[in-house]
């Protein structure tokens, strides 16, 4: 359920740009009231999908944080952070109509995890098997593995997010924010599991 949260602003994210490109007009009537006042300039046609994405992808992220502390919830450092991220990169797009902004966002988000990773590491603290203690008992050397997996996957996210932005039509990059980012990551936490279950120790208790 998590991971479907996490995901639900690039899913709505896609799903606005996609409907901004087929209905441009009434998109543009929306954004026009809280755009222009921002910017100071009137917007341009080709930037309308972009520009409604990134309206709902920071709404939608605000909201979800909201919800969970409404609900008691603890809200995750790395959560304060991709609103802090998303609000900066996606602010700095909406006002200067600028699409380059919310594309290093994913990249800027990748980089900050695999950091704040790799730090923790130097005060011997491991992020994954403290977000997974009492459910999963592994050695400790199949733990830092596990650690370094995830900061070599979320530096690799980070380039190749940059690859698709700077050579692909924003059309493209889109879909692979979607796609590319969602599928690798399913996979990246399938074979995580598969790793896991092949080094786990043997619950107490059990024969």
């Amino acid at each position: 359920m998590k991971l479907i949260l996490d995901f639900l602003p690039i899913v709505l994210f896609f799903i606005s740009f996609k409907w901004a490109g087929t209905h441009p007009d009434q998109a543009r009537q929306w954004l026009e009231p809280l755009l222009q006042p921002l910017s100071g300039v009137a917007i341009q046609p080709t930037q309308v999908p972009i520009l409604l994405a990134t309206v709902v992808a920071i709404v939608v992220t605000a909201v979800l944080i909201v919800i969970q502390r409404v609900s008691g919830k603890k809200i995750e450092t790395m959560q304060w952070v991709g609103l802090a991220v998303i609000v900066v990169f996606g602010g700095a797009t909406l006002v200067l109509q600028n699409e380059t902004f919310i594309k290093w966002k994913p990249t800027v988000l990748y980089l900050a995890m695999a950091v704040g990773f790799a730090v923790a590491t130097l005060f011997k603290k491991n992020p994954i098997e403290l977000m997974m203690k009492g459910q999963v008992e592994m050695p400790p050397a199949a733990w830092t593995r596990l650690l370094w997996a995830w900061i070599l996957f979320f530096l690799l996210m980070a380039a190749a997010n940059l690859l698709v932005a700077y050579n692909f039509s924003t059309d493209i990059w889109v879909d692979f924010k979607l796609f590319g980012a969602l599928g690798a990551t399913l996979v990246f936490v399938i074979g995580q599991g598969i790793y896991m279950s092949r080094h786990m120790k043997p619950q107490n208790g059990a024969h």
